[in-house]
């Protein structure tokens, strides 16, 4: 059952990230652009990974996995939060292909800000790896990887969204913070 319904619904899953990012779809060098891969990627991680899910509940490689699958879920919520209540988002253009809380009017650089500047990409990257690690074939793993370049292109763009909109005070935050995780990279 679970290999029969996975495929169509991640071609449903593919369809609605394609809706979603259109707009983003017209401007390549826009951070939305390379979002959509990602979410392409993970979303092809899934029929692969969805028959070994409980395999093994116990072993090193599923201990990690849902670690990485259980850690995704805070940075990914409270960055969302914190754009919302502290970033003023603002209607923008819908040209650009921006999601309506992405379009902030002030720089957030508490809470997991103040560790990390993209939560919700550090957040995408565990659930990828902790998907592949249910059944780290040659395929799975592939994938990961390209979910994990296309983060790094999305982060990349989206920084020098930033650095137009916000400035020095951007370039600042950048010289004080890591992209992905704190202290590290």
């Amino acid at each position: 059952m679970v290999r029969t319904l996975a495929w169509p619904l991640a071609a449903l899953g593919a369809v609605g990230a394609l809706v979603l990012s259109r707009r983003s779809l017209l401007h390549p060098a826009s951070h939305g652009f390379y979002r959509l891969f990602a979410f392409l990627a993970i979303l092809a991680l899934l029929p692969l990974a969805l028959p070994h899910w409980f395999e093994r509940p116990f072993s090193t490689r599923q201990l990690c996995s849902w670690a990485l699958l259980f850690g995704s879920i805070y940075p990914a919520l409270r960055g969302l939060q914190l754009l919302r209540r502290r970033g003023r988002p603002v209607a923008g253009d819908p040209a650009t292909g921006l999601l309506a809380f992405e379009n902030t009017s002030a720089l957030v650089t508490d809470g997991i800000y103040r560790l990390i500047r993209h939560p919700m990409y550090a957040s995408l990257l565990a659930l990828a790896w902790g998907i592949a690690l249910k059944s780290p074939t040659g395929p799975a793993l592939a994938l990961a990887a390209a979910a994990a370049a296309a983060l790094c292109a999305t982060a990349r763009a989206e920084e020098a969204e930033n650095l137009a909109r916000f400035g020095d005070a951007y370039r600042d935050y950048m010289a004080r913070t890591r992209r992905f995780v704190p202290f590290v990279l």
